[in-house]
């Protein structure tokens, strides 16, 4: 399974929830497929999906899902400690871990290569990690929400993108409504 065909089969576990999206083509999918005021779709700060997600789990009880890939999480990997040593049972952090830079053409990233991200996330003290494959993450996503444990789950897929327009909503607007959907 590539990104997309992922995105669509887990829209109806995550449509309930508060969703941080990654930048470009993931936030682009996740609005095309399942667009609603709780999913806020990250335009431009790449590798920033999992810190913005877990600040807003510790400033509230709702459970709150961040979806981020392996690129972006090794353009931050400082949240990964930040994370572990503040873990708050409402946050799950799913990565995307397609091998690639999806969003900028699909340039290997290293965790297609030796990086193990699964690995990482323990070595920085993340102690509930699972490593799923696409077919199966559906259950182990609903299993970590249902866990109020926070979970990090890396996802094991194919690289592949489809074509898609950009998000046309402005920026603001899409703020706004994440926030009243937060506030509700």
């Amino acid at each position: 399974m590539i990104r997309s065909e992922i995105l669509k089969e887990i829209a109806p576990i995550l449509n309930p929830h508060l969703v941080v999206c990654n930048i470009g083509l993931p936030s682009q999918e996740l609005h095309m497929i399942d667009d609603n005021e709780r999913n806020f779709y990250m335009l431009g700060t790449m590798g920033l999906s999992s810190s913005i997600g877990f600040g807003l789990a510790l400033a509230q009880d709702k459970p709150v899902i961040s979806i981020d890939g392996d690129g972006s999480v090794l353009t931050n990997l400082g949240t990964l400690p930040t994370i572990a040593n503040n873990a708050t049972g409402n946050f799950t952090l799913l990565i995307i871990d397609n091998g690639s830079y999806g969003s900028t053409g699909d340039q290997p990233t290293y965790a297609g290569m030796k990086t193990n991200l699964t690995n990482v996330a323990r070595a920085c003290g993340c102690e509930n990690v699972v490593e799923v494959q696409d077919k199966d993450l559906g259950t182990v996503l609903q299993a970590a929400i249902d866990s109020e444990e926070m979970t990090i789950i890396v996802c094991k897929c194919d690289s592949g993108n489809i074509k898609l327009p950009v998000i046309t909503m402005d920026p603001v607007v899409i703020r706004h409504r994440f926030m009243e959907a937060v506030k509700g």
